[in-house]
């Protein structure tokens, strides 16, 4: 198979030049042009031979290269259709990948596993941008898609909201949501440099393993991510507050107060300050109570 052609500056202008590719704002193109971070995603991807990945944002084919000649097999999900020609041509000597031009959110992506690898786990690649990186994630993790791993190259501030634990700024409903699915390492910090165009902001290559088993017990998964978006939403008010200002729960004030109460944090508490562990145990005293 042939050595991959692309991840350095002049192979990816000359293709750009060749087909008159003008980026498009509006699917967030920044394309990789650093052969060291294209290495790294493929070593933190851990993809071997007997592996079935599915990339998602592609753009000119650039790590698609390189996931072709470390995987077994790979399907890339390209969304602009202008990218789609460019792509026959790069992966041409690439007999082990296929493309499919469509939204990732509209893929049936567990019938994909199905298919490429008979229903087991799959390794899930990408170079995602910004403004989706959360509905795509949470999309592949909330629709209990066969998964083994998600490495993603995303905004930095993004990838280190997925790992941080309570009491820091940067913890949310992000944070909880990843750790709850899986568990986040951040492989390299990637600087604007290495793409074309520059973004305005760093990124980071984040790799999310899937657990298997949730680290923690909770018998309604729905009602505890409810939970965890009404303390979020208004940050700086009290658990309680969030929760009986909340929309989406409707819940009688008493409950709360009882089940925050059995938490044995303090009627003041809020929550930024709890655990996943808590969040669960919080949910669970709701469920008993209601």
């Amino acid at each position: 198979m042939k050595e991959p052609t692309l991840g350095n500056p002049q192979n990816t202008i000359e293709i750009l030049q060749k087909y008159r590719f003008n980026f498009q704002k509006k699917f967030g193109q920044n394309f990789l042009i650093d052969t060291h971070v294209l290495d790294k995603i493929i070593r933190a991807a851990d993809i071997t031979k007997d592996d079935f990945v599915l990339e998602i944002g592609p753009g000119i084919g650039t790590m698609t290269q390189y996931l072709a000649c470390a995987a077994r097999e790979v399907t890339a999900v390209e969304i602009d259709k202008a990218l789609i020609p460019i792509l026959e041509d790069t992966l041409s000597d690439y007999d082990n990948v296929t493309v499919i031009n469509e939204d990732i959110l509209k893929v049936d992506i567990a019938a994909l596993a199905e298919e490429k690898n008979g229903g087991k786990p799959i390794k899930v690649v990408a170079n995602l941008p910004y403004y989706i990186t959360t509905p795509i994630i949470m999309g592949l993790f909330e629709n209990h898609v066969p998964l083994e791993s998600i490495t993603v190259m995303v905004q930095k501030e993004v990838a280190d909201r997925m790992q941080v634990g309570p009491g820091t700024k940067d913890y949310g409903a992000l944070s909880l949501a990843v750790q709850y699915y899986a568990e986040p390492y951040i492989v390299a910090n990637v600087p604007p440099n290495c793409f074309m165009p520059r973004p305005t902001v760093g990124s980071a290559v984040i790799r999310l393993t899937r657990h298997a088993q949730p680290p923690v017990h909770v018998r309604d998964e729905k009602l505890m991510f409810r939970i965890i978006r009404a303390s979020f939403n208004q940050r700086r008010k009290t658990l309680a507050n969030g929760l009986k200002n909340s929309p989406e729960l409707d819940l009688p004030k008493e409950v709360i107060s009882e089940a925050i109460d059995r938490l044995g944090r303090g009627a003041s508490i809020r929550g930024e300050a709890l655990t996943l562990e808590e969040f669960a145990e919080l949910a669970n005293h709701i469920g008993e109570l209601m």
